[in-house]
């Protein structure tokens, strides 16, 4: 039977949700069986992973996008949209996100959590990445992944004022957000927090 040519990208994202290699295998194996809905992330050896794809939004099409959804946008997050070069549309990034409980209270500083990043050979993503996340995943579902917030770990973008910022997404009181906190190095997170990075393979 011919099937029609699929490319790489999606060929990952169906590994991704068979839960990477070790899932293929045990599918392959009839020891995996799949019956409803997938879910979109999955753990392994305590990172979280899951794919996204951009949609070539602009900045100000996804404030135009979360607006109409109720998401709210802080300030300094909407002075980064504005900057913020999309990806060409239909690029699929492979997300990894550390845990801020991997790190003890008095390490969970940004540049720590860098060099945890460079360990495992992740890289930095597309500031898009915050708003692709933001629009795939419910604050129940960052929920279940044992997470609060979610903070991008892209190359931090100065404000008016010049200071650097990352983007985060998660949960308010009882609203969902997408945010923008302090890039420095010296920053510290809280242990409910995720940095996502860019995973080149899992």
């Amino acid at each position: 039977m011919k099937y029609p040519t699929i490319d790489w990208g999606k060929m990952e994202a169906i590994i991704n949700k068979l839960g990477g290699l070790e899932g293929v295998e045990k599918f392959l194996r009839g020891e995996l069986v799949i019956s409803g809905p997938t879910s979109l992330w999955f753990e392994k050896d305590g990172m979280i992973y899951f794919t996204v794809t951009s949609n070539g939004k602009s900045g100000k099409d996804w404030i135009k996008h979360f607006e109409s959804k109720g998401i709210k946008i802080g300030d300094y997050a909407r002075q980064i949209l504005l900057k913020i070069k999309p990806s060409k549309k239909g690029t699929v990034t492979q997300i990894a996100v550390i845990k801020g409980e991997f790190f003890s209270d008095d390490n969970r500083i940004t540049s720590n959590i860098r060099i945890e990043a460079d360990k495992r050979k992740f890289g930095k993503p597309n500031a898009e990445v915050g708003c692709l996340i933001r629009d795939m995943f419910t604050d129940e579902e960052i929920k279940k992944m044992g997470l609060s917030w979610i903070v991008i770990m892209h190359e931090p973008i100065k404000d008016s004022g010049g200071d650097p910022f990352l983007l985060y997404t998660g949960r308010n009181d009882d609203d969902s957000w997408l945010g923008a906190d302090y890039g420095n190095p010296d920053v510290r997170w809280n242990r409910e927090d995720g940095f996502a990075f860019v995973a080149s393979q899992v």
